[in-house]
């Protein structure tokens, strides 16, 4: 029973990596279910018995975009080390990620997708937040630790990753800048980090 299901497995990623290179070269409304089986090497049945629609595929390429976004920031939260050697890696983390051009090139897409799916767009948005979560459980332990200024938690982590986006993120997407380099983004995250405790931090 094992290799059926190794082989399902192999096909289901061979799928969404089709699907990723197809809405990259030719956005979301242009690429077909098709032409993601002919780029997948499999039928159009078997990607329907993977992905009901599209719209579904689509949602699991971002369910694993966030996810990775997830696994790089994870930091538990430490009472016994300083903040600034628990915050700097997460945002780090954050800049690194959007300056991967596989990251970069999905989030064109996406956005480009939500442009005329206002409910495609909210559902994006509450993705993301879910995904985000990683740093505003930690904002939450350094405040309950006492360690921070009263402040709401997904308000303060917003305003921080707003500082990376506007560097990292933003003109990337809308101008076609290069992604960070390693100098730019230690730059960055220090910055940010600096502002985010000269303001929360007790």
């Amino acid at each position: 029973m094992t290799v059926p299901q190794r082989l399902t497995d192999r096909k289901r990623e061979a799928i969404i990596q089709a699907a990723i290179a197809e809405f990259r070269a030719n956005g979301f409304e242009v690429t077909s279910m098709d032409k993601i089986a002919a780029t997948a090497g499999v039928s159009k049945r078997t990607v329907y018995n993977h992905f009901p629609s599209k719209e579904e595929l689509f949602a699991e390429i971002l369910n694993q975009l966030w996810a990775r976004i997830t696994d790089e920031q994870a930091v538990t939260y430490r009472a016994d080390q300083p903040l600034r050697e628990q915050l700097l890696p997460m945002l780090l983390a954050k800049l690194q990620m959007m300056a991967d051009d596989n990251f970069l090139g999905l989030a064109r897409v996406a956005i480009a997708a939500t442009i005329h799916s206002p409910e495609r767009a909210q559902d994006m948005v509450a993705r993301m937040g879910e995904r985000e979560e990683g740093l505003t459980v930690w904002i939450r332990a350094a405040l309950a630790d006492g360690r921070l200024k009263t402040v709401n938690a997904e308000f303060a982590a917003q305003q921080v990753q707003g500082l990376l986006k506007s560097f990292g993120f933003w003109p990337q997407i809308s101008m076609g800048l290069p992604p960070l380099d390693a100098d730019t983004q230690k730059a960055v995250a220090e910055s940010a980090m600096e502002m985010f405790l000269a303001r929360y931090q007790l």
